[in-house]
């Protein structure tokens, strides 16, 4: 497919909360792509915290602007989040619309997490196109839907997130797992009709120009051993939150597999985002501890890199607990596998990041990884349910595979990274979807009532959200 005529545009990005994340740093990733092309882009958000935020979002390098956030908190007494972030999404469309600093309408709206606002956004500007670009269907991450009353108070929320879809003129999500999901969920978004378009993928990055020195490259063989960390080493890495969902005690009972001997030989390195104020993260640290002791592997669990670069030989299980970049960078250096356990994840920024640095990627054979891990070329790829096949290929990387072969594994993931999930490659498939989302005819879907109804429905349940904080507060 030839690509449209490119021409500069003003477009204009909504984010909720830029602070750190793997949403903000695509939100970020793409509006550099955009602007790296001579496109005019403006950021607006409802929150940034200058101390807690990349640093592309408080350097001046992005136009970004701090809208509609003195009416309505993030929360009332840690509840009713979604509500709330609908209200303050309307109010920063409304004080963007009050205060006219946006002058004419924009060519096209980047709006991302919150589809409320959409159909306000097209009657406001009628003239600019709006891309709605989903990580995944809100509906889905919510937590504790088997009780009823909660099931009963998202039912509003749930048609809200599909109703605003539904306005948007191109739906672009991150990969073509999240893409099946949103097709399942919501038939009409897939684009029967060729002027209606289809729902695209278009991946995130990762960054590819900076270039790293040769120790943090993913040498591959006899020097890899330990990557200068931990002297005679081989070692076995998994960089994930610590919650539950990410499924790291399968890498745990992988590596209690190997023969003991081997064990002794190798190390296994569990690190990832961890914060005091999480009960999850302290919980399923805790709990992961308890498994590896069980299973009779000798554990530690560190802070920093100089306190764990001290640990006693003998330490079979490490847990890191927290990765800034250049951490992770080092650990990367010391990696001869990086193993990524979450299963049906929407997309994982990790096996990218591994396979840029020349680290062979063993991932759970569904969700985003089926995309972005080659078996057998720059990885493996393998069913969650089955252990002792984990145990197989991380026994086979560290002690049966030639450096040879390891190392052309390592240069092909790279070369694949480069090629296909770079900044490069993002700014051409966004500019891509946004030129043919302006030149298709504009959807008809969303009309005043629809407005109405919408804005009576948020009206009602913050109605029914002051009562009960009322009630609460007595």
């Amino acid at each position: 497919m030839t690509p449209p005529p490119h021409h500069p545009k003003r477009i204009v990005f909504l984010h909720p909360d830029l602070g750190i994340g793997g949403a903000e740093r695509l939100v970020l990733d793409a509006a550099l792509a955009l602007q790296s092309l001579g496109h005019t882009v403006t950021i607006f958000t409802s929150h940034r915290d200058p101390a807690h935020c990349f640093d592309e979002a408080r350097d001046g390098t992005l136009d970004v602007r701090v809208r509609g956030h003195s009416l309505f908190p993030a929360t009332v007494l840690g509840r009713f989040k979604i509500l709330l972030s609908i209200l303050r999404q309307l109010h920063l469309i409304v004080s963007v619309a009050w205060s006219g600093e946006l002058g004419g309408p924009p060519d096209a709206f980047f709006v991302d997490q919150l589809a409320a606002g959409i159909p306000l956004l097209r009657w406001r500007w009628e003239g600019a196109r709006v891309l709605f670009y989903c990580h995944f269907p809100d509906l889905l991450l919510v937590k504790g839907r088997e009780r009823w009353w909660r099931r009963v108070w998202r039912v509003g929320f749930d048609w809200v997130e599909g109703w605003g879809m539904r306005g948007a003129d191109r739906v672009v999500v991150n990969s073509g797992f999240t893409k099946g999901v949103v097709e399942k969920l919501w038939p009409a978004l897939a684009g029967k009709k060729e002027e209606e378009g289809e729902i695209a993928v278009v991946y995130p990055c990762v960054n590819t120009r900076e270039e790293k020195e040769e120790k943090t490259r993913g040498e591959v063989g006899p020097k890899k051993e330990g990557g200068g960390l931990w002297k005679g080493k081989r070692v076995v890495l998994s960089i994930n939150r610590f919650e539950r969902k990410k499924n790291i005690e399968l890498v745990i009972r992988a590596f209690r597999g190997l023969e003991e001997v081997e064990r002794k030989r190798a190390r296994l390195v569990v690190a990832g985002g961890y914060d005091l104020r999480v009960e999850e993260n302290v919980g399923y640290h805790q709990e992961l501890v308890t498994l590896a002791e069980k299973l009779g592997l000798r554990t530690a669990t560190m802070k920093n890199m100089v306190t764990a670069l001290n640990i006693p030989d003998d330490i079979e299980v490490l847990f890191l607990l927290s990765v800034p970049s250049q951490l992770k960078s080092m650990l990367l250096s010391a990696a001869r596998l990086l193993v990524y356990t979450p299963t049906d994840e929407h997309f994982g920024i990790v096996p990218l990041e591994a396979m840029l640095a020349r680290v062979p990627v063993l991932a759970a054979n569904s969700g985003g990884p089926l995309e972005t891990v080659l078996e057998g070329k720059t990885g493996w790829l393998r069913p969650a349910e089955d252990e002792s096949e984990w145990t197989e290929v991380i026994q086979r990387v560290l002690f049966r595979m030639r450096d040879g072969d390891l190392k052309k594994i390592g240069e092909a993931g790279e070369s694949w990274v480069k090629r296909e999930f770079s900044e490069t490659k993002l700014a051409e498939r966004l500019d891509e979807e946004i030129e043919s989302m302006i030149q298709l005819p504009r959807k008809r879907t969303i009309e005043i009532p629809d407005v109405l109804l919408g804005v009576g429905f948020s009206t009602m349940v913050l109605t029914a959200m002051v009562a009960v904080a009322i009630r609460i507060i007595r």
